[in-house]
């Protein structure tokens, strides 16, 4: 497979601005980037959702907010409650943190009828469970894919980007083939250059989240163009 030509890359970036000092004037960029370099999906906080919606309505972007973000302990009850807002505020795509610490407790019921909630809540839209891999062990990023895969979610998702490490070829290859084919996988965390996009790629993963697409996108079709 090429290693430039063959990705339509900026299909497959989530292009990201969830810092927490990040401004109105941040979010309304990172919606003009979108269009000028014609991402197909934004991530926002969700104090600035419906303004992301207006700015990018009528293009074709979709735009997400994270759930229980960014540690995942947010009990199920407001969970649910940040996800039915950010519907009704125009959100099409959620990505919910899996609560690391009942994975990490035994308490597999609870962490799979947390993301069952959410995703109950919320039909008809796409739904990405975090798993924080660089908490977890092997054994446990697999559960944390099965328990994922039984609440009905679309993808799993490496990390948040506020773990000690982000996204490695190793997990997104784990994660690739517990999933089977049942999920997708989304490569998150310390991706700021193509290079590194393009690893996570060939490892398996379907989408890429960033808040350095613009910068990797320009440096893929510079070597397109090359």
């Amino acid at each position: 497979m090429s290693s430039t030509s063959s990705w339509n890359l900026p299909d497959l970036i989530d292009h990201t601005v969830l810092r927490p000092n990040a401004t109105r004037a941040d979010v309304l960029r990172v919606c003009q980037e979108a269009i000028e370099h014609r991402f197909r999906v934004i991530f926002v906080p969700p104090a600035y959702l419906s303004e992301a919606v207006a700015a990018v309505r009528g293009v074709p972007i979709r735009v997400g907010v994270p759930i229980g973000f960014p540690l995942g302990s947010h009990t199920t009850k407001v969970k649910v409650a940040e996800a039915i807002e950010a519907v009704e505020q125009g959100a099409t795509i959620l990505d919910m943190v899996l609560n690391i610490g009942w994975l990490k407790s035994g308490d597999y019921d609870g962490v799979q009828r947390d993301i069952a909630e959410v995703i109950r809540a919320t039909p008809h839209i796409e739904h990405k469970v975090i798993l924080e891999t660089c908490y977890l062990t092997r054994q446990e990023k697999m559960i944390a894919c099965k328990l994922s895969l039984d609440a009905g979610a679309d993808y799993v998702k490496t990390s948040t980007g506020f773990g000690p490490t982000g996204a490695t070829v190793d997990d997104v290859r784990l994660l690739k083939e517990i999933v089977a084919g049942r999920a997708q996988v989304k490569a998150s965390g310390g991706i700021r250059d193509w290079k590194t996009a393009l690893a996570l790629l060939e490892a398996g993963a379907d989408r890429i989240g960033t808040s350095t697409g613009v910068a990797i996108v320009k440096e893929w079709k510079a070597l397109c163009q090359g």
